[in-house]
């Protein structure tokens, strides 16, 4: 079975790439909401970001996320140790996931993150989506009623597409113009053995 991770920067289109993988039977794991889940579920990922970041982030035992977000990416050190906390968990569900699925050709992981935590080196294969950065701050503009300056200010924490593309197996070009459906359909057939 092959581990495929799919990432791209904010607005990119990773989730429409997954959910077409998906259509084709491809079992997706989503890092991100995994990562809130765990957040939300892991009494020792819980006890680990009290001790790093104090109660104040937990409101009647829930985790404030815009607070977190907030404190998080305007420091660092504090998002460095934020994903110390969490990737590890997230990690572990992954691990999981591919036994769950040990029969299938390969399963897909997408993540926001994976270059920049240099989790793409334990998968067997990355693909990587691309977008202009106008194209993608619409997207998320849109998506989420965010302001541009905000989306930039994401997309600055996040790795280029530069960064990305140096260590991809597979670039997916998702520009408004190119056609998404035939690059996963190659990308499949080329994960299936077919070509």
């Amino acid at each position: 079975m092959l581990r495929v991770g799919v990432t791209g920067g904010i607005g990119s289109g990773k989730t429409t790439v997954c959910e077409v993988l998906a259509v084709l039977g491809a079992p997706v794991f989503h890092a991100d909401d995994e990562a809130r889940q765990v957040q939300d579920d892991d009494p020792e990922v819980r006890r680990r970001m009290v001790d790093a970041f104090g109660e104040k982030f937990f409101e009647n035992g829930a985790l404030n996320r815009k607070a977190l977000a907030e404190r998080v990416f305007g420091d660092p050190d504090a998002l460095r140790r934020l994903n110390e906390i969490v990737h590890p968990a997230v990690r572990e569900r992954f691990k999981r996931f591919c036994v769950q699925h040990a029969r299938e050709p390969y399963v897909v992981m997408e993540a926001a993150i994976l270059v920049e935590t240099g989790g793409h080196k334990a998968l067997d294969h990355l693909v990587v989506v691309t977008a202009p950065e106008d194209e993608r701050v619409r997207r998320v503009m849109g998506r989420d009623g965010a302001d541009a300056a905000h989306v930039r200010a994401r997309i600055r924490h996040q790795a280029t597409d530069a960064q990305r593309k140096a260590v991809a197996d597979t670039l997916i070009v998702n520009d408004g113009r190119t056609l998404v459906i035939p690059q996963v359909l190659s990308l499949h057939e080329r994960l299936m053995g077919r070509t």
